[in-house]
């Protein structure tokens, strides 16, 4: 007997030895960053090789195995299965199922949804630096950046929270004796939230909070580049729910291209649908051109580290990054002159890199659309200040660039290039300022440089600017939470985050309450 179990022991030892080193040799062989120890962290996020891309409340994907790659090096991270059209509407079906679950379990109780939302916030804390580490490896930014990006979706639930106490219509005077007249607001059902890769958790984040205390249930598609940050998250929320006995297609999530995107879009059991970026379904989602104006009493110790900030801030892909940078004739040189220097000082590199600025963009695409609005813009007359050349390293990296001698009018200063470049023109009169910058389709975030109050509250009136978000004297970047976010003209007029963009997730309705014994009718009619 105790030979027997020698023997058993011994080969045992072999049997776990050899799949030791099967395992060892499986890694080594592995190209994914996923499988190297330095990345081993990826996986306190639920992450490995191989990934489902869809959540509808248990995890799936059976379509097209897409492979995500860090813009720093474009080596590929890990792999992710997508959604077929099937699953597509497996998902649906369970979404709106889970709804009517929702709806109940919250009826007339919005604090409970709160609630929920609280302990989502408090889910992504703890693990708010491995997470923001995944955005800055798969999207590109630097990793501050990225880790305050998942603080913002954070701030987001906590503002949520107390939002979900406040929620409702007033009760009106009624002009009938007897009578009660009420504004009901009601969740309008299921949101669809489409994001785009530059801010793969926080757009998310704004639409997911909100949506929920409101009663609503999402389904989401983040970019098709930046998947393993939709899965991570969707983990994170869908383990709040599954601790509350809660149905995980309340935040469903379908990884997936423009054949997901198509669907979304048409499809009428979205009762609301929140874009942001492009979605590739082939209705464009107008990217937005931002405007900074530089008048000569502008504090120039304000205007040259605001430029810089929002011009080459997470590589030039913000949606509010600064695209023209419009400067009193007086000052153009000297601000010209301050900026290119800042330019020149911006420490490039390594995302994870706590000392790094600026990192790479996005995709190759990206890099060729940075080459290829250079040229453009020489072509129509720019002058190259700095910049303009890809840099020679590993990954997505171009140098910030400046451009000056523009018309304000030429095609390449109104065409959006998600690229760090700076299109520097040169104005006269606060008219022609204006002018300028409500000349374009677009219309998210602009913002003046001035000590003028009177040009101040011009700027801010029916005849200034036209944008959605309008500055003085700070950054066109950096957006606060309490305030709605959104844009005007092809931005879209809707508002996302803060103020009362709650409503847009909800439906309202007048309710009249007829609590007496008489009945009294519209027009004075009487019936004998």
């Amino acid at each position: 007997m105790q030979r027997c179990l020698t023997v058993t022991v011994a080969r045992h030892s072999r049997l776990l030895a050899h799949r030791a080193v099967s395992v060892r040799q499986a890694a080594a062989m592995s190209s994914l960053l996923i499988s190297q120890p330095k990345y081993s962290w990826l996986k306190e996020l639920g992450l490995s090789e191989d990934n489902h891309g869809v959540y509808n409340g248990t995890w799936g994907g059976s379509g097209e195995v897409v492979t995500s790659y860090c813009p720093a090096n474009n080596e590929p991270i890990a792999r992710v299965r997508q959604a077929t059209m099937a699953e597509y509407e497996e998902t649906i079906q369970k979404s709106r199922e889970a709804w009517k679950v929702w709806a109940e379990v919250s009826r007339a109780n919005a604090p409970k949804r709160g609630e929920i939302v609280r302990q989502i916030g408090d889910a992504l804390r703890k693990k708010i630096k491995v997470l923001g580490s995944l955005v800055s490896l798969e999207m590109g930014k630097i990793y501050v950046e990225g880790v305050g990006e998942v603080q913002e979706y954070v701030d987001v639930c906590d503002y949520a929270v107390g939002l979900s106490r406040m929620i409702g219509g007033p009760i009106l005077p009624s002009e009938r004796p007897g009578h009660a007249l009420i504004e009901q607001w009601n969740p309008v059902g299921l949101v669809g939230i489409i994001t785009a890769f530059n801010f793969p958790v926080a757009v998310y984040g704004w639409n997911n909070a909100i949506a929920l205390i409101c009663g609503n249930v999402c389904l989401w598609k983040g970019a098709p580049t930046t998947p393993l940050t939709s899965v991570a998250v969707t983990k994170i929320v869908a383990e709040v729910l599954e601790q509350n006995n809660l149905p995980g297609a309340i935040c469903s999530m379908t990884c997936g291209g423009a054949d997901i995107g198509t669907a979304m879009a048409k499809d009428e059991r979205v009762d609301l649908l929140s874009f942001t970026g492009s979605t590739h379904v082939g209705k464009m989602v107008a990217m937005m051109v931002q405007e900074r104006f530089v008048f000569e009493d502008a504090d120039l110790n304000l205007v040259v580290p605001s430029a810089v900030f929002a011009s080459v801030g997470t590589a030039g892909q913000r949606c509010t990054t600064t695209r023209r940078l419009m400067l009193h004739e007086s000052v153009h040189d000297t601000v010209v002159e301050r900026v290119a220097k800042a330019y020149k000082q911006v420490r490039i590199g390594d995302p994870w890199d706590r000392n790094t600025l600026y990192g790479p963009l996005h995709t190759k695409q990206a890099v060729e659309q940075y080459l290829a609005a250079i040229e453009k813009a020489k072509q129509q007359g720019g002058t190259l200040i700095c910049g303009g050349k890809v840099m020679d390293r590993a990954g997505n990296y171009v140098e910030p660039t400046i451009i000056t001698g523009l018309p304000h009018d030429a095609s390449i200063v109104q065409t959006e290039t998600f690229v760090p470049i700076l299109y520097v023109l040169k104005f006269k009169t606060e008219d022609e300022a204006f002018a300028w910058n409500n000349e374009v389709k677009q219309g998210l975030s602009s913002s003046i440089f001035t000590k003028d109050m009177g040009r101040v509250f011009r700027w801010l009136g029916p005849k200034g600017s036209d944008c959605g978000i309008v500055n003085v004297n700070i950054p066109t970047s950096g957006a606060e939470i309490g305030g709605a976010f959104g844009g005007e003209k092809h931005t879209g007029g809707g508002r996302e985050s803060g103020s009362d963009s709650w409503k847009q997730y909800m439906r309202r309705s007048t309710c009249t309450i007829n609590y007496s014994k008489d009945l009294p009718l519209a027009q004075g009619i009487k019936f004998e």
